[in-house]
């Protein structure tokens, strides 16, 4: 996806929407050679692990709650949540580290990770070319929007170029602004493109009438469609990119021990686990890449 997170929405915001209907969020941000990297022959994830990390015995992983179902607390709680979380757990078990998790502000991620406060991020952020001159990725989930409606689907819409010469909401500033208008170039009769602050907002457009359909973050949207039965979304993701896991450029030993632990859940099946679990197994990847976004 062409912005570098997705639909962001206040932390206590989600929390309590995801209680009632559905949560989502929207920002901005800021390497090794592309693909998979060759692990030591026979060598497990834990083997990998560079000895400073054996001898902590930790994991320090930091996450910014607010976009669910990636990341968020659960209701009520201050317990974090979501497929991240999951996977981070799962993750730091492979490598044979116990797990501590860090809720932090968005924009603090990359700098706390180069910093040393924290040995990875996973909080749902686009491998970029913009951040890879900071950090290096290890590529975990290949994600982008897609168009909700009505339930029923009333106007019979069937790809993104049945929008054109209908009413549409897309969130402001989002990646899906983008690929509204860009589809919007290339209609002959052209949409009636409003602007919504986010995506809750854009879904009341389509309950009163005055647009018959809206384009919302793969996750974001199948959490909508779950949580609230006025909806439904379609299968085709639009915009697509991956996601990483950020690891400090200087500590390629860690990625590449992260990058093994993910491919051994991704061949086991635990990661298509957690990722149907929280209904998102359609962004799921076949494999741990590194750098993998364009």
């Amino acid at each position: 996806m062409t912005n570098l997170r997705g639909l962001r929405w206040p932390a206590a915001l989600a929390v309590a929407l995801l209680a009632a209907t559905a949560c989502g969020r929207s920002d901005q941000g800021g390497g090794a050679s592309s693909g998979g990297v060759s692990a030591a022959e026979g060598s497990t994830a834990a083997e990998l692990l560079p000895a400073r990390y054996k001898k902590s015995g930790v994991l320090r992983v930091a996450t910014a709650v607010g976009y669910p179902p990636m990341e968020m607390y659960k209701p009520g709680t201050t317990e974090l949540t979501g497929v991240d979380p999951d996977l981070a757990q799962a993750i730091a078990k492979r490598l044979g580290l116990r797990l501590e998790l860090t809720n932090a502000a968005f924009d603090g991620l990359i700098p706390g990770l180069t910093s040393g406060r924290f040995d990875l991020v996973m909080s749902s952020m686009t491998d970029s070319p913009q951040r890879r001159q900071a950090v290096d990725f290890v590529d975990y989930f290949r994600t982008g929007g897609v168009i909700m409606t009505k339930k029923g689907n009333p106007e019979g819409i069937t790809s993104i170029e049945d929008l054109c010469g209908k009413s549409v909401v897309l969130a402001k500033g989002s990646s899906n602004l983008d690929i509204g208008q860009r589809q919007n170039a290339e209609c002959g009769k052209k949409m009636r493109i409003s602007q919504s602050e986010d995506a809750p907002t854009g879904l009341l457009q389509l309950d009163s009438g005055r647009a018959v359909a809206t384009i919302v973050d793969y996750p974001v949207a199948q959490l909508f469609a779950k949580k609230n039965k006025a909806y439904q979304t379609l299968p085709r993701q639009y915009g697509a990119a991956p996601w990483g896991i950020a690891v400090a450029k200087d500590q390629s030993g860690l990625r590449d021990a992260v990058r093994k632990a993910l491919q051994d859940l991704i061949d086991d099946g635990g990661y298509r686990k957690i990722l149907d679990t929280w209904g998102v197994g359609g962004s799921a990847v076949s494999r741990a890449t590194v750098n993998d976004g364009r």
